[in-house]
């Protein structure tokens, strides 16, 4: 069997790479019986959605500015916020400790903050027109007040950080922020061979989306006032949750539709980017066919469309899954040692909506 070893911040991941060799449908169908809670019910049943809506306000606060220009592109990108997983897994990491929401507000804030930053910039990089079914800032305005909000964003983020009471808090965020542009700029560039193509895939997606996941649950274990041990704990729960996030993002492009993801399906095919699914249908088959797509500089809506039929058929989403639900099930781990309580039920209830959800 062979293994990678992924580093983010001190949290160690090991991918194994059998899932090329059988069948992702042992492990799926090992998955806990039922459905994951919707993650309005998540958050209400935790008894979180009061203190995300003060996350939001202190959000919307920050946006504003002397300039208009700012206040309007900065609000309209808050208020494409999404479902706000990184600041609840601040929030509900905290309650695994000493609970008081003015000591972890700020690192909630922080994380969204830092989140909508990159974001904005991606989609400065990548040119995209709409994120989450809505026009992104570049497009609404131009490149020039993209890259400023983004700015805007980071220096925001960092108000937030120092506000927080433990100073190691900054000190997660900042590394964040560092491993994420490295991530950036660490693409997938071969499909094959599979040892090769995991290694740069299992880094991008634990540096560029991970290593946030996992700086959230640090700063609000930290905001709790909990040991380094328990810090450790719930950094390794973030990265692992936040692996699995991502593998699911990546699914989704081959099985969702353009109105439940804001963009079109085989975005990341048009793009030219390599992903999870994509590594293992052409591992498996060895297709010449999806191999020539990246020789395509655009590929034709039907190429698109027959390469998603075709990773599809190869079981690359499925095997995929499989190793989104083995990253939820290392991260459930790693809340053994907290005793039960509605924040520890949360946790791990967030990791299955990871998995389950469709957008």
């Amino acid at each position: 069997m062979a293994a990678y070893q992924s580093h983010s911040s001190g949290a160690d991941v090991t991918v194994a790479v059998d899932t090329l060799a059988s069948s992702a449908e042992p492990q799926a169908s090992a998955a806990r019986a039922g459905q994951a809670l919707g993650i309005v019910e998540l958050f209400e049943r935790a008894q979180l959605t009061d203190d995300l809506l003060a996350v939001e306000q202190l959000l919307l606060e920050r946006a504003s500015s002397r300039s208009e220009l700012i206040t309007s592109a900065s609000t309209h990108t808050v208020r494409s916020g999404g479902k706000r997983l990184r600041a609840a897994l601040a929030l509900l990491a905290a309650r695994l400790g000493s609970y008081h929401l003015p000591r972890v507000i700020h690192a909630a804030a922080a994380v969204e903050l830092i989140q909508a930053a990159s974001l904005v910039h991606d989609d400065l990089v990548d040119q995209a027109a709409r994120r989450r079914g809505r026009v992104t800032v570049h497009a609404r305005w131009d490149n020039d007040v993209a890259l400023m909000v983004g700015d805007y964003f980071f220096a925001l983020a960092s108000r937030e950080m120092a506000l927080s009471p433990d100073p190691r808090i900054i000190t997660y965020y900042a590394q964040a922020v560092q491993t994420i542009v490295e991530g950036e700029l660490s693409p997938v560039t071969v499909i094959e061979p599979a040892e090769t193509a995991l290694g740069q895939y299992y880094y991008k997606t634990g540096a560029k989306t991970a290593s946030l996941f996992e700086a959230a649950c640090k700063a609000g274990m930290a905001a709790g006032g909990g040991g380094e041990a328990q810090i450790a704990a719930l950094g390794r729960y973030g990265f692992d949750l936040g692996m699995a996030f991502q593998i699911i993002d990546d699914i989704l492009d081959f099985t969702g539709d353009e109105q439940t993801l804001g963009k079109p399906a085989g975005n990341d095919l048009r793009q030219g980017t390599i992903t999870l699914p994509l590594i293992y249908a052409v591992a498996r088959t060895g297709s010449p066919r999806l191999r020539a797509l990246f020789d395509l500089s655009t590929p034709t809506d039907a190429q698109v469309r027959a390469a998603i039929s075709e990773v599809m058929a190869a079981g690359g989403v499925d095997a995929a899954m499989a190793e989104a639900r083995r990253f939820i099930s290392e991260a459930n781990g790693h809340l053994a040692d907290f005793p039960a309580s509605p924040a520890h039920s949360a946790l791990v209830e967030m990791a299955h909506f990871v998995v389950d959800r469709e957008a």
